[in-house]
């Protein structure tokens, strides 16, 4: 036979690298939504997106987190959570332009991303089977839309006009598919979202049967607590939007009053469970408290005060009766965060510890815990001031370690004595002459009995104190120093109730909070 040529194959098609890189973030957003319904319907906390964001911060070595929170303040979680959609757009990009010719290589990167998301529930420290539906439908939809939407992408780029679906040309079967799966990904994430915030009917009840029950109220606050009017400082009492927010949860847990409950369990004589409706036959008192974040720098802001309702966490322990060696209670948030708190602290009298429902005349916001948390005078926050709290286990420091100890942060955390410099503001420039220079100080629950400035190194002068409410918060003051024309240092030190001069010596957050002399630079013309 005689054959003057052959026949060429045809060649196998290929996707443009835009629609090939679509098809890739369309099959990962649509994991993302579907995995965020998922978790909307059955377990707030089961979210693959928000499983992996929590991991990272459990992982992360705490001079990174500290270093977060130093840079970011309040807002790193956001911040975290942009950083890891940017990472997962790169990353479906990549794997789009990898899939040109097959899904495959998109198929294995869904997959172990999917795997990923499994891997950070189950590990997750709240977890349960149900927790698993959310992951797996996640990665389910990923599979399913990226392998459709890149075969309708194949048959588009062979033959755009022939037939496909119902008799419609193919590139609009791919057009309108893509977004549906785009507007799909992001009503679902949406909903999932929705269905999470289920608190605020209930925080609304509880507020307005807090207001009225029978509280035994602390007495109004004495004039002149505060420079605010005047100087335009700190409020002595600050509002519940400008109170400072520290803790692990990505997404703020949302729980209904109703539904909550309170396990007290472990090394007692008798095993508790309280709810709200327990909590209200109780007799419920009102305390001023200055909470304060072991992470707060020399000067920062991560100290503030309210007017917490709620009731005795001593009563309770007294009524579960600790058992022998029974030296921490180990209270647990319902996204599983722990904290260890000592228990000879809380049943010390006049200690004033709470179980508070309310927080400045309202039911506690639900970033603040709501419905219950717990309050501890004179302690850091990281072993005492458990949000959304759950579980009390009596144990013993021995026995259990919390979050952050096992994380190399000191054991016990009993607050420092420390004052910062609010005026004059840093780097500000204020005439010649008489400057005011105010702040804060604290030292729960010892009180402050004296406050001291210095300027450019000269001579201890001090300051005048407002009013005093109790050793369990701050205490406003303020002072005038004489300048001249150009750059000055001003500096602080504080005297606590007992006494005793805030130490100079620096040193950093870990393991157990910052201490120091604050120091503020100004200019004067």
């Amino acid at each position: 036979m005689d054959v003057s040529h052959t026949l060429a194959r045809p060649a196998a098609p290929v996707l443009s690298r835009p629609v090939a890189a679509a098809v890739a973030v369309l099959a990962v957003g649509a994991a993302l939504g579907v995995g965020q319904l998922a978790a909307g319907l059955l377990s707030p906390t089961s979210s693959p997106y928000l499983a992996v964001g929590d991991a990272v911060v459990r992982l992360a070595p705490p001079p990174v987190v500290e270093f977060a929170k130093s840079a970011f303040g309040t807002a790193d979680k956001p911040v975290l959570l942009a950083g890891m959609a940017v990472v997962l757009l790169l990353v479906a990009v990549a794997a789009g332009l990898a899939s040109r010719r097959s899904s495959v290589p998109a198929q294995v990167v869904i997959g172990v991303l999917g795997l990923a998301g499994i891997v950070a529930v189950v590990l997750g420290p709240a977890f349960a089977p149900a927790d698993l539906v959310a992951p797996l439908a996640a990665a389910a939809a990923g599979l399913w839309v990226v392998r459709t939407l890149h075969r309708l992408a194949l048959a588009a780029a062979v033959a755009p006009a022939a037939p496909g679906v119902r008799g419609l040309p193919r590139r609009t079967v791919l057009i309108g598919a893509s977004a549906a799966v785009g507007v799909g990904a992001l009503a679902a994430g949406g909903v999932g979202v929705a269905l999470g915030r289920g608190t605020v009917d209930s925080r609304t009840r509880l507020t307005q049967r807090l207001a009225a029950a029978t509280v035994v109220r602390e007495a109004p606050l004495p004039p002149g607590t505060d420079f605010a009017a005047e100087l335009g400082t700190t409020r002595f009492v600050t509002p519940n939007p400008e109170f400072y927010r520290i803790d692990t949860a990505l997404r703020v847990p949302q729980l209904r009053a109703e539904d909550w409950s309170l396990r007290v369990h472990g090394r007692v004589a008798r095993e508790l469970t309280l709810t709200v409706d327990d909590l209200f036959a109780r007799p419920l008192v009102e305390r001023t408290i200055t909470m304060t974040c072991v992470s707060n720098e020399v000067g920062g802001d991560l100290v503030s005060t309210a007017r917490f309702v709620g009731v005795e966490l001593a009563d309770v322990l007294r009524e579960a009766g600790p058992l022998p060696g029974a030296d921490q209670i180990l209270s647990t948030s319902t996204d599983g965060w722990t904290a260890g708190t000592p228990t000879g602290v809380v049943l010390e009298p006049g200690r004033g510890a709470l179980l508070a429902l309310g927080m400045n005349g309202e039911a506690l916001p639900a970033e603040h815990g709501f419905p219950v948390r717990m309050v501890v005078p004179g302690l850091y926050g990281y072993v005492s001031a458990t949000k959304w709290v759950t579980d009390l286990e009596l144990t013993s420091f021995a026995d259990r370690g919390s979050y952050w100890v096992r994380r190399g942060w000191g054991e016990r955390g009993p607050i420092k004595t420390e004052c910062r410099i609010d005026l004059p503001r840093g780097f500000s420039q204020v005439p010649a002459g008489r400057v005011t220079v105010a702040g804060i100080a604290w030292s729960q629950p010892r009180g402050i009995s004296r406050v001291e400035i210095s300027v450019d190194g000269g001579p201890w002068t001090e300051a005048q104190l407002a009013a005093e409410v109790g050793g369990n918060t701050w205490r406003m003051w303020r002072g005038t120093v004489e300048v001249g024309p150009g750059s000055h240092t001003v500096r602080a030190r504080a005297t606590d109730g007992l006494g005793d001069l805030q130490t100079e010596q620096r040193a950093d957050v870990l393991p157990d909070g910052a201490t120091g002399w604050p120091a503020m630079i100004f200019s004067a013309a």
